[in-house]
């Protein structure tokens, strides 16, 4: 049902049941926000985004109240203007002064605010917040005195990603968003997803910089430094630099990490294939001898820990199949260190991820062998872009390159990771091969594709039949897992990202995309696979040609050496 209401001395249309800031975005007006967050329960509680009734002359929440019938508005009315530049003052009189060094600088909705209300002098003076810098974690860096407590980071913890890891801590002005006990956040259940970053207004949150010794390391001679970039980057760095959504500047940033002084450039979607190679086999091995059932893929740090931590009874049901970003590791101080002549401990190799649990997995005991660390530092895809603007690269007038081989041809199937479903997608596309010995007829699988919290498809190999699940958002794994559990649904092969629409969307990824920006991301991976020639991993010659060589055989002897691994149980303080 639509009815008709004033703003702003003109009549909108709105829907029953909708709020007032749903219709004001629906018919292209604006209203600040803060503490708002798109599909969660509005709270109403930072007061930013006021509209003035003038039928009952009172300040309402548009946020949280709901549309009527008649209603009379004003948006930036001067009540308005001075209700929200006072908020903004008082938010600031406690904050740090350091905006010129702060991690967010320019790109900080609280400084937003004060450039847009004009906030020109301190007002308002207080006593300003001296909390302990949390840097205990691996891969996320939380200063309290930043926090404007505005609870977007409670709320996607809880709601979106089902860790609850953080919430507010004691009463009144002396309130804290912290962990239990508040203690550092290494004690707490926390997956390291980054998706508390993605939402943060502020500098309160972000992603721990290897920075420092990465710039040692490109100027260190007697170290080969060489770098590898996961599936979704080359479709999502583009907006650092302001240009379009979805933009493949694949080959432009090949010739950008070779201008900072990488020596050699891989592409993860390399070792995407070959985790298909062993993922692929790993099922059919467990579907065939009656194995332990369903397999879930391991891919996503972020959810192996959630397993770890939350339910450790299902860690025989993870794939042992090292993520693409510690296989690659892997072969780079093996087999190719082994081909050029190079020795492993005096190979720095860098990873760029669209994700800040990376950081977290690749400083794993697991990732660790004989005192040489597969992967020694990770860049976030934010930290390619800053990367890039510290080189002085300008990537309008640099020609594309390819990326090295070995280790940098790819197939479209490995692309696909970068987005929910894509893994699942590339994998079903080789275990047919191995169970049938011939291609799909129909590469592309529709029911895995898209944002849906949760898909799922049957599939008919011969006289198997296969279910399948895809989900994303850990808050939706939780469901499924405990469904699962319950007996209530049954499945072949699941696969899992911590991140809602996947590595598109992750946390290290540029910070204040849109909806459409993510969906634009997407749509470039599956364009790639329509438009490309080699869509299965297995027809890789590259892969072809490392398991001639080096490896053998899938599941064999070298590959469960360097390419697997094992999970154990977690224990938290809650």
């Amino acid at each position: 049902m639509s009815f008709l209401m004033e703003v702003n001395n003109k009549q909108i249309e709105a829907r029953k049941g909708e709020t007032i800031l749903d219709a004001l975005n629906r018919n292209g007006l604006k209203v600040p926000t803060l503490c708002h967050l798109k599909g969660s329960l509005p709270t109403g509680s930072c007061r930013m985004c006021v509209v003035e009734n003038l039928k009952t002359t009172k300040l309402i929440t548009a946020c949280s109240t709901p549309v009527e019938p008649g209603m009379v508005l004003l948006t930036h009315s001067p009540r308005v203007i001075d209700s929200r530049k006072t908020i903004v003052e008082l938010l600031l009189s406690n904050h740090p002064d350091d905006c010129l060094f702060c991690v967010r600088n320019k790109n900080c909705e609280l400084q937003d605010l004060s450039e847009e209300l004009h906030v020109r002098e301190r007002r308002i003076k207080g006593v300003k917040n001296v909390h302990h810098l949390d840097r205990s974690s691996a891969s996320i860096v939380r200063d309290p005195d930043k926090c404007i407590l505005c609870g977007r980071c409670v709320r996607v913890c809880d709601e979106v990603m089902g860790v609850s890891c953080i919430d507010f801590i004691n009463r009144g002005s002396q309130s804290v968003i912290g962990v239990a006990f508040n203690k550092s956040i290494n004690t707490s259940s926390c997956v390291n997803c980054g998706q508390c970053i993605m939402v943060c207004p502020t500098g309160a949150l972000s992603e721990k910089s290897h920075f420092p010794e990465l710039i040692a390391m490109l100027n260190n001679p007697e170290k080969t430094v060489v770098v590898q970039y996961a599936p979704s980057i080359s479709v999502s760095l583009a907006e650092e630099f302001n240009m379009a959504p979805g933009t493949d500047i694949n080959g432009i940033m090949n010739a950008a990490l070779r201008k900072i002084g990488f020596k050699h450039v891989f592409d993860t979607t390399f070792t995407a294939d070959l985790t298909i190679m062993e993922e692929a086999a790993e099922l059919v091995q467990r579907i065939t001898t009656g194995g332990t059932l369903p397999m879930f893929t391991s891919c996503c740090p972020g959810w192996v820990k959630f397993a770890e931590e939350f339910y450790s009874e299902l860690i025989h049901h993870l794939s042992s199949c090292k993520s693409p970003q510690q296989m690659m590791g892997a072969v780079i101080k093996s087999y190719w260190a082994e081909k050029t002549k190079t020795k492993p401990e005096n190979i720095y190799s860098v990873s760029v991820m669209p994700c800040t649990a990376k950081k977290f997995e690749a400083q794993r005991e697991e990732m660790t062998t004989m005192g040489i660390t597969e992967v020694d530092a990770v860049l976030t895809t934010r930290e390619l872009g800053q990367l890039i603007h510290m080189y002085g690269i300008d990537l309008q007038n640099i020609a594309a390159e390819t990326a090295d081989s070995p280790l940098g041809f790819r197939s479209s199937a490995g692309k696909l990771f970068g987005a929910t479903g894509g893994v699942m997608e590339a994998a079903i596309r080789t275990a047919y091969h191995m169970i049938t010995g011939n291609e799909l007829i129909q590469f592309k699988i529709e029911a895995l594709r898209g944002f849906d919290g949760c898909k799922e498809a049957q599939l008919t190999i011969n006289d198997l039949t296969i279910s399948v699940a895809v989900v994303n958002g850990l808050a939706n794994a939780r469901k499924l897992v405990e469904s699962i559990k319950k007996g209530e649904k049954q499945y072949h092969f699941i696969e899992i990202m911590a991140c809602p629409g996947g590595c598109i969307n992750g946390g290290g990824q540029h910070i204040g995309a849109s909806e459409s920006a993510v969906k634009a991301r997407m749509k470039t991976l599956y364009d790639i696979d329509d438009k490309e020639t080699i869509k299965a991993s297995h027809k890789n010659p590259e892969i072809q040609q490392i398991y001639k060589e080096f490896l053998g055989e899938p599941l064999g002897h070298k590959s469960h050496e360097l390419l697997h691994t094992h999970y154990c149980k977690r224990n938290v303080l809650l």
